[in-house]
């Protein structure tokens, strides 16, 4: 099969196009002939030789698919060849062909094209799980998205006003993104290069702070995020991107009753994967399937092309999703 090979680690010069075996599906699992993927941040730190996958997943970059079934393996009846679908992958995605479990697949809505499908399984579920599962945003809450313009914080943005309508959204983000986020709905735009957002927030919330803060920057952001979390605020960390090593005020996090929460998704056993597909499914997928939310998809480049793919994420030039069309 045509699949994205690397040659050794290092730059998105590694990245070439070549043949692969083809994977056949083990047991609980299907063979997955994939039209399209997306490109996520993490593909970037593995390509980098930072971010191996889990035991037994392929080294081939992509955490999400969306295409049709071709084959089911032992032990799965509720799938059959011809199916539309999208999946959680552990690695794979940037080939034809891939091997999801059976218990990772939602069905793509009619009203849902392959690109789109592509971009929901690995940044919509994450913002999903971290923003309204982990981080239990509430009706009339308020919650701090860091992240700007990027995959899982426009998806979480979109699945907020979807399913916590009156939940208000603050948002850090470059310059050239503020208008764009405000449009997607966030209540209030920080411009993170010109002003504090924690004095920002102090100032907008009237020295109550937030509920929920959605942070992947790490040891930069962590003593600004504590210090604007209100009484029983969570914290909900999914990236590091700044650093592993934080000071933290003990005594300010007790008083303040509030939570530390770190998350990925990928290293997640596949059971428990499976069950928060099922969530998923059940809680957020129908307003896919109605168009209330819709995937955002900045670009869409071939397989070919994915240097230029990673280049594009590289200098966070996108607002949404990076796609790859793989048929």
């Amino acid at each position: 099969m045509k699949a994205v090979l690397m040659e050794g680690f290092g730059g998105r010069e590694v990245l070439r196009v070549g043949d692969a075996p083809k994977p056949a599906p083990k047991e609980n699992q299907v063979l997955v002939r994939v039209m399209a993927t997306s490109v996520n941040r993490p593909d970037l730190v593995q390509r980098e030789g930072k971010y191996p996958p889990p035991p037994g997943e392929s080294e081939i970059l992509g955490l999400e698919v969306a295409g049709i079934v071709e084959e089911v393996g032992p032990g799965v009846s509720a799938w059959q060849p011809g199916d539309r679908v999208m999946s959680l992958v552990g690695g794979g995605g940037y080939a034809e062909y891939a091997t999801p479990y059976a218990n990772h697949l939602m069905r793509i809505p009619e009203t849902m094209s392959f690109e789109e499908a592509a971009c929901v399984c690995e940044t919509y579920i994450t913002a999903f799980l971290n923003v309204l599962v982990l981080g239990a945003l509430k009706e009339g809450e308020t919650a701090l998205l860091h992240g700007g313009g990027g995959g899982v914080n426009t998806a979480a943005i979109q699945l907020c006003r979807a399913l916590v309508p009156s939940s208000r959204l603050i948002v850090t983000a470059s310059p050239g993104k503020v208008e764009r986020v405000k449009e997607l709905g966030a209540d209030l735009v920080i411009n993170y290069r010109e002003s504090d957002f924690a004095e920002v927030i102090k100032e907008y919330t009237g020295k109550k702070g937030v509920d929920v803060i959605l942070d992947h920057i790490g040891a930069k952001y962590f003593s600004s995020n504590m210090n604007s979390l209100a009484v029983k605020g969570r914290l909900v960390v999914i990236g590091v991107t700044s650093g592993i090593t934080g000071e933290l005020n003990l005594a300010m996090m007790m008083v303040k009753r509030q939570q530390i929460i770190g998350s990925v998704l990928r290293a997640r056993p596949v059971a428990e994967k499976g069950d928060i597909v099922a969530l998923f499914a059940e809680r957020a997928l129908p307003k896919l399937a109605d168009r209330t939310v819709v995937p955002i998809v900045h670009q869409v480049f071939p397989l070919e092309q994915v240097r230029e793919a990673h280049a594009l994420m590289e200098e966070s030039g996108h607002f949404g999703k990076i796609v790859l069309r793989v048929a």
